[in-house]
């Protein structure tokens, strides 16, 4: 079937084509028209991609027994019995308990470790924080409150410090103020 204008000679009281010819516009877009193949749908949004690091969760209510490592920051707020190596955070909520040792980046402690932390950057031990290990950090924050039983090394990765800890549980340190921070 061929579309068509009607000849000029054709009546105007005709019945109009399939394509009547619009009225004259005072300004004419001289690009010819393009079909739009996009969908009339939006697609669901999606979400932007990130490079942020997921947290995995032990909960309040599990008893667990293994070995975590990975990337990612880890939150224990039930037991856990084992080792902890990750690449990230771990935080140790308050009421929770870690028997094992620990590798991360930055450990938070306001529950219970019976084990060492080795090679960690940033350590903080909360005022509700118990910890029976050993302990060697970049950096140290002690709060108030908390109790701590074993052999500490701060500041190791910059500088040659030795800072222990003695049976009656005060700081003796070896290095300035700054690598041993204690809170009251």
């Amino acid at each position: 079937m061929a579309i068509f204008n009607q000849p000029s000679s054709a009546k105007k009281d005709a019945a109009p084509s399939f394509a009547p010819e619009p009225a004259a516009s005072p300004a004419r877009d001289p690009q010819p028209a393009v079909a739009d193949f996009n969908p009339t749908q939006n697609a669901p949004p999606r979400r932007p991609v990130t490079s942020e690091v997921k947290e995995s969760l032990i909960a309040s209510n599990l008893t667990i027994e293994g070995k975590i490592e990975g990337t990612g920051h880890v939150r224990i707020a039930g037991r856990f019995k084992g080792d902890v190596n990750v690449q990230g955070d771990l935080t140790i909520e308050k009421g929770a308990k870690l028997n094992g040792g620990v590798r991360a980046e930055k450990v938070i402690v306001s529950g219970d470790l019976e084990g060492n932390i080795d090679s960690a950057s940033r350590v903080e031990l909360l005022d509700t924080a118990v910890m029976n290990g050993d302990l060697k950090a970049g950096s140290l924050t002690v709060a108030a409150g908390s109790k701590i039983r074993g052999h500490i090394e701060c500041g190791w990765e910059n500088k040659e410090a030795n800072h222990k800890v003695n049976g009656n549980g005060k700081a003796e340190a070896k290095a300035d103020k700054a690598d041993l921070e204690l809170a009251s």
